[in-house]
């Protein structure tokens, strides 16, 4: 069948989902409290069903009253019960997937079940109305009559107890039905590999003479992938390499500090980019129009949402309001509710709500501090452990520090740069920033990927202050005593670069 009469039939039946997502926009508390009702009715029977005794909940209120606001230490418990093999335990269907991402504060990875149902009706999903939206804004895009080169994350899949884990993106390739295989490159063959630099290569070598019409990926192992492109092939941007590209769907980082190296690689005026916003738990949110930096929030994919406003935050004791409570510009954490049996569970996420009509949020952070331009995740808990791991191995004592990011710059791979004012100095800052960098590693599994090889992150760049250095700064900005602190990690070179000018 011709290229062009394929764009067609797929055009036609991806516009379809338009009307059902116009449901949810005109009727969206309407389609919320359905899905609640859906989730508590179908999980009644489960051992978590019958403690928080679901059966009598007829209400919001009464959901919220009886079902405690959870984090993923709450409910470690009864996932590694499942892992092992049990069944029925917070959600009736077997579940045999688990997405594995890193940030608890007591363990190395945290594992997040991924039911048959999230797979099909959130996951998969979203996937099929990120296409529908673009197309729906782009009557005529020929996006069909090429491949989409989707850029995925580690692809090991490991079993246990006749369970699976590994990261979300090969769980979902790994479940992918056959006929997806011919739109989208690499292969499946090439997206299954494991060695980072292989799979590199192989991509490349497969992808270099296909019409690529559309990218996905997280922007920083993009980067990557695009400039060895370039290397590869000695063009001076994408476009020479792929002339019929024309949209990059990207999430998993913050976009910003990316954005003008990916209009000097692909220099074309009407390129569009297309913002995500998901994570193992679930999809949320997807930008559904052109040249806009605000999600819409997808209210139909079995995900029960409720928000605490930060400025009443106070973990598993705050106290949680539904959609139709919620204001504009205002700080929220986020919690969910899932047809992968996590209920009222804290992400660790903050959005902030952009349009009540329809609902269009922005990502604002994290609910603690973090530094995450690549993908890293890295929180303060990471951080503050392994200085107390590298301070004890070298001998040192530290008084105040700050770290930021080095962003990419066309081939060079990023980093995090450190200012440290030491009360009591290391014998060597070679062996400190090495130890440091091997404690980062060892705690938090999104760093340590990033540093293979030097790929996405260097080793990271310590400088040490001077004597009061902080002190100054501070008393300079006037935040001398009270609850002024130092900022630990940040996503912006702000403090780093005002740090160093001093």
């Amino acid at each position: 069948m011709p290229f062009p009469i394929v764009n067609s039939i797929i055009s036609w039946f991806l516009k379809k989902r338009i009307h059902q997502i116009e449901l949810f926009l005109k009727y969206p508390t309407d389609v919320q409290d359905e899905v609640l009702a859906k989730l508590l009715q179908t999980a009644k029977r489960t051992e978590f069903g019958k403690q928080y005794d679901f059966s009598s909940i007829k209400t919001y209120q009464d959901f919220a009253d009886k079902v405690p606001i959870q984090k993923y230490e709450s409910i470690e418990p009864l996932i590694e019960r499942c892992r092992k093999g049990e069944q029925n335990l917070f959600w009736p269907t077997p579940i045999k997937w688990f997405a594995k991402s890193s940030g608890t504060t007591n363990a190395k990875s945290k594992f997040i079940p991924v039911s048959n149902e999230a797979l099909e009706y959130c996951h998969m999903k979203a996937g099929k109305d990120m296409l529908c939206l673009y197309i729906n804004n782009n009557e005529e895009t020929k996006l069909f009559t090429g491949k989409g080169l989707k850029l995925g994350g580690s692809s090991d899949i490991y079993e246990d107890n006749n369970s699976y884990f590994g990261d979300l993106s090969a769980i979902i390739t790994e479940n992918l039905p056959f006929w997806a295989d011919y739109s989208s490159a690499p292969s499946l063959e090439v997206a299954m590999m494991s060695e980072w630099e292989t799979k590199m290569e192989a991509i490349i070598d497969e992808t270099i003479k296909e019409d690529i019409t559309s990218l996905v990926g997280v922007p920083s192992w993009m980067l990557v992938l695009l400039n060895r492109v370039l290397e590869r092939t000695g063009k001076n941007n994408i476009l020479e390499v792929w002339p019929n590209l024309e949209v990059y769907f990207h999430g998993g980082v913050n976009f910003n500090p990316y954005r003008e190296q990916y209009k000097k690689l692909i220099p074309k005026k009407n390129f569009q980019y297309y913002e995500t916003y998901n994570a193992s738990e679930g999809f949320f949110a997807i930008q559904d129009r052109n040249g806009s930096k605000e999600l819409l929030l997808m209210l139909d994919y079995g995900i029960f949402y409720e928000f605490i406003p930060m400025s009443e935050y106070k973990g598993e004791s705050s106290i949680a309001i539904p959609l139709s409570e919620v204001q504009k510009n205002i700080d929220y954490a986020l919690v969910i509710t899932t047809n992968s049996g996590l209920w009222r569970y804290m992400i660790g996420d903050t959005i902030r709500f952009t349009s009540l009509d329809p609902y269009r949020i922005k990502i604002t952070g994290r609910t603690k501090h973090y530094i995450n331009v690549f993908g890293e995740e890295l929180n303060i808990e990471n951080v503050e452990d392994a200085l107390k791991l590298t301070c004890e191995k070298t001998d040192a004592l530290i008084n105040d520090y700050t770290v930021g990011p080095i962003f990419m710059e066309g081939k060079k791979s990023g980093g995090h740069e450190w200012i440290i004012e030491f009360e009591k100095h290391p014998k060597s800052m070679n062996y400190f920033t090495e130890i440091l960098d091997n404690a980062l590693k060892s705690i938090n599994s999104d760093y340590e990927a990033k540093r293979y090889n030097n790929m996405t992150l260097a080793m990271p760049k310590i400088h040490v202050a001077k004597k009061g250095l902080f002190y100054e700064w501070l008393k300079q900005k006037g935040k001398l005593g009270g609850q002024h602190k130092v900022p630990r990690l940040s996503n912006s070179r702000a403090f780093v670069e005002e740090l160093l000018a001093i």
